[in-house]
């Protein structure tokens, strides 16, 4: 049972602790002051080996506890990379097609719950447009996530209301544009991706995620995040938001103004399209099962690869938010208290880098943080020759000890 003491089972700040890294780590800390960013995590691979993993600056102010590389972090839309990975397993697998329609009664959904949208265009939507943004859906009157007691009251309901009840507020109003024939960012369309993902396997979505596409790649501890602090996951940090930030009525519905990470927005709601707690180094190892490089087996066939990140086809990216011809990739995430990026360069480099807090540029903290890392990596001139993913056993620390034996024989290399 000594074994599975976290010291011994999960990756710490001291396996990345190196003369050759001080240079790079300065501009870490540089960048986390100039931002106000109280906590923050960076993974590192290099051809399919993760050769950095390190926690910056604290996981609580109040605690004064460091972060380390196996704290958790919400991820955003970083989440939506695994839907997509989940629902292209599916069609993989034969149990769906990216044509299957979503609703009507020859849909996924055909739920008499989802039946006799406003506008009959909705019948037209198919997985693949759900995917690529394309359902039908715009921000111009706000996005369907993020305005929970707005739809209570026209719904006539307690909030916080639940995914189906926003999707059915959705379907009680006239599509932005008919489905496949324009393309607008849809957290939405990712929600609704999340019950299709549920309908086809008859597994609730974390459960499947976990199971099937997170479990056979090494990853055990990543799970959905809840709204509130005293509803945290074991090592979750805490999050920050600019002190001017305005605080919100609370989803719940209580009159209360709080703050927008914590009961303002509803990220139980999000679900699959923005609501996976995940650490940095399982972050590394999820897009090293996507990257379509030879260094490590992929989750996903080739095919299935290029389909996602071939601007050319008219429908990637898929799960990615954006795709180069010459190989770069990336997937940021960004929501009230935190930020997060992934990127996949063509030399064979893969990186994540979560922060605890939002800077008061919103989304743009993103390119920042890419100037940040390409920096980061030019001031390493020596990279360790090891794999920390062979280093330390991600198994869960409430995993009895069969358990454990039994989820690290998956971990073995094919």
């Amino acid at each position: 049972a000594d074994k599975l003491r976290p010291g011994n089972v999960r990756l710490t700040n001291e396996h990345s602790s190196a003369e050759e890294f001080e240079a790079a780590e300065k501009t870490v800390r540089s960048f986390m002051r100039k931002w106000s960013i109280s906590g923050a995590s960076l993974a590192i691979a290099k051809n399919g080996s993760l050769v950095y993993a390190k926690g910056f600056g604290l996981i609580d102010t109040l605690s004064g506890e460091e972060v380390q590389p196996y704290n958790k972090f919400r991820t955003a839309s970083i989440s939506k990379l695994i839907t997509a990975i989940a629902v292209m397993k599916l069609q993989e697998e034969g149990r769906l097609s990216l044509d299957d329609k979503v609703f009507g009664p020859e849909g996924i959904l055909n739920d008499d719950y989802f039946s006799n949208p406003v506008d009959k265009r909705v019948y037209d939507i198919t997985v693949a447009h759900l995917l690529s943004h394309k359902g039908g859906w715009t921000l111009r009157w706000g996005d369907q996530m993020f305005m929970p007691l707005t739809i209570a009251d026209k719904m006539g309901l307690k909030p916080p209301v639940p995914t189906r009840t926003i999707i059915r507020y959705a379907l009680d109003k006239r599509l932005h544009f008919t489905p496949g024939k324009g393309k607008a960012y849809s957290n939405l369309g990712y929600s609704i991706l999340g019950l299709v993902v549920e309908k086809v396997t008859s597994m609730p979505y974390e459960d499947y995620c976990r199971k099937y596409i997170l479990a056979p790649i090494g990853i055990f501890d990543m799970q959905m995040a809840r709204n509130l602090p005293s509803e945290k996951a074991p090592y979750e940090v805490t999050y920050y938001e600019p002190s001017d930030i305005v605080p919100k009525p609370s989803i719940y519905g209580t009159n209360e103004l709080v703050s927008p990470c914590y009961g303002g927005n509803d990220i139980e709601a999000l679900g699959a399209a923005g609501a996976w707690l995940a650490t940095a180094p399982d972050l590394v190892r999820l897009a090293l099962s996507v990257d379509g490089f030879d260094t490590r087996r992929d989750i996903l066939s080739e095919n299935t690869i290029d389909f996602m990140t071939d601007i050319s086809n008219g429908l990637a990216p898929i799960g990615w938010k954006t795709t180069y011809p010459n190989g770069t990739w990336w997937r940021t995430g960004s929501y009230p208290g935190t930020a997060g990026m992934m990127k996949r360069q063509a030399d064979g480099t893969v990186w994540v880098v979560l922060l605890n807090s939002s800077a008061w540029n919103g989304p743009e903290i993103h390119s920042f943080i890419n100037s940040m890392m390409t920096r980061v990596i030019s001031q390493v001139k020596d990279w360790p020759s090891g794999d920390l993913l062979e280093h330390s056993l991600p198994v869960p620390l409430f995993a009895d000890l069969t358990d454990y034996q039994s989820k690290a024989g998956l971990l073995q290399e094919p």
